[in-house]
């Protein structure tokens, strides 16, 4: 499981416009991101170091089109398993991390366990992605889906600014 570590620096309005801004543009140079904040560049590069080292900022990634991978269906699928145990969940947890469709796995309160995001090529390949891995997977009893027909707004994009 992913933990996120508390951040050994409270976050100041400097901080927190660095990441606005980076978050917005990952490739954005040291230099036009000092201007952008007012800093120069070597206390702009010491800010976003230990806003690395802190686990405040996880990475750099480039977005990429689903559709040109042929993974242009997106599906949401809630999970619910048999059991509510630490290894039920630990279970579970081992496999699904297994699965490259799979985006996202969250464990949630409510009427069911975990609600699962994946992106396949197409509807064919949904069946196969719930019959032959999802429900195969360790204590899970009962599966709900949705098919997303339109895309309205993804983002990563977390404000930062108060």
């Amino acid at each position: 499981m992913r933990v996120q570590r508390q951040p050994v620096h409270t976050l100041d309005k400097l901080d927190r416009h660095i990441l606005d801004l980076l978050q917005r543009d990952g490739r954005m140079s040291m230099t036009d991101l000092a201007e952008a904040v007012g800093l120069t560049v070597t206390p702009c590069t010491e800010r976003v170091k230990r806003l690395e080292r802190d686990g405040v900022i996880t990475g750099y990634h480039a977005r990429v089109a689903p559709a040109a991978l042929d993974a242009g269906l997106l599906v949401f699928v809630e999970i619910s398993l048999s059991s509510k145990s630490d290894r039920s969940f630990d279970d579970f947890r081992r496999e699904i991390l297994c699965i490259p469709q799979v985006q996202e796995c969250h464990l949630v309160s409510g009427d069911f366990d975990y609600l699962v995001k994946a992106r396949i090529r197409e509807i064919g390949q949904y069946r196969s992605l719930l019959g032959d891995i999802l429900l195969r997977l360790p204590g899970v009893t009962q599966t709900k889906s949705c098919i997303v027909m339109e895309e309205v707004k993804e983002t990563l994009f977390v404000p930062a600014q108060k």
